[in-house]
């Protein structure tokens, strides 16, 4: 087994990897301060250089850092989300373009997923936190922001500073800290579905 990589917080990697994908979790205590500018476009250009088919480029974003882009943002975000979200400074909508020139793309979803995956690492990077959710009525998030047919929703981000667990509802303090993950054996098979790769125990 190759060496093992540790965080700041109790999660371990089974092999030697850079830090930064342990220390990256989802708070959902956020301070009541601004992302500066550059910070947010700093964000948004790391998820610009994800790898995508044919180079496409499906993602898009709709963010929301005015209080009034947030209030409209908040009239499809469902109420348990509300509870902890609306101290997020920035709240982003991230699409995919389903057509494209080439026709329907069949891997809108996954590159939109790559887009997400760079930028909130970027955003550990720059002492930043995002919490991701599709806890949101989609339809009306289409209609309230005119999002068209072409393009699907895939989440909601939220973007901001870490704030204390203690500043959270009760029933959601004890959820807040790092999540930990299966063991890598449990997920990865070889030749086919199920098989175990060859010289693990």
């Amino acid at each position: 087994m190759g060496k093992a990589t540790t965080s700041s917080f109790p999660r371990q990697a089974e092999h030697d990897i850079d830090p930064v994908y342990l220390n990256r979790w989802s708070p959902r205590s956020f301070l009541d301060k601004d992302v500066p500018e550059e910070l947010l476009w700093s964000l948004l250009e790391a998820a610009r250089w994800a790898p995508s088919a044919y180079n496409l480029q499906p993602w898009r974003f709709i963010i929301a850092r005015t209080p009034e882009d947030r209030e409209r943002f908040y009239t499809f975000i469902s109420e348990f989300n509300l509870s902890w979200c609306r101290k997020a400074p920035v709240l982003v909508l991230m699409l995919s373009q389903r057509v494209s020139e080439r026709g329907e793309n069949f891997s809108h979803a996954f590159d939109a997923g790559a887009a997400w995956g760079f930028l909130a690492l970027e955003a550990v990077r720059k002492g930043l936190i995002t919490h991701p959710m599709t806890g949101f009525d989609m339809k009306k998030a289409r209609e309230t922001l005119g999002v068209p047919d072409e393009y699907a929703i895939q989440a909601l981000i939220a973007i901001g500073y870490q704030g204390p667990r203690e500043a959270l509802p009760e029933e959601l303090r004890e959820r807040e800290q790092p999540s930990q993950r299966r063991p890598l054996d449990s997920l990865v098979y070889e030749g086919m579905f199920g098989q175990k790769p060859a010289g693990r125990k």
